[in-house]
């Protein structure tokens, strides 16, 4: 089965923030190391890299007029997001819970690939 890993940043730490600033250039290190090592991960097929959450613009029809708005529709934001190609959701779980956001302040959510129409 292939599901979609949607990987909310929450309040983790991001490069050129100055959360990211006051980690250890150690934690920092390792942080890629984890991120890197979990994209070798069998099955899995990397998102293009997103921009920040405050560049995005969320665009809405509401009774016909077009509204835009600076910023993302959910408060935390889509931060990337991958496929993969697991046996069912409890390994697409596993997989998930390697991700660095997952514990440093974010959080994935998981979605099988359907087609519903």
């Amino acid at each position: 089965m292939k599901f979609v890993l949607l990987i909310y940043q929450g309040y983790s730490p991001l490069p050129g923030t100055k959360e990211w600033n006051a980690l250890s250039n150690e934690e920092q290190k390792a942080i890629y190391a984890d991120y890197a090592e979990f994209n070798k991960t069998a099955g899995l097929v990397s998102g293009l890299p997103l921009g920040l959450p405050n560049v995005a613009k969320t665009v809405q029809v509401r009774n016909g007029k077009l509204e835009i708005k600076t910023g993302t529709y959910m408060p935390e934001g889509v931060g990337g997001y991958c496929i993969l190609e697991a046996d069912n959701i409890e390994a697409a779980v596993a997989v998930a819970s390697r991700i660095p956001a997952a514990r440093l302040g974010g959080a994935i959510e998981i979605r099988p690939a359907e087609q519903y129409w």
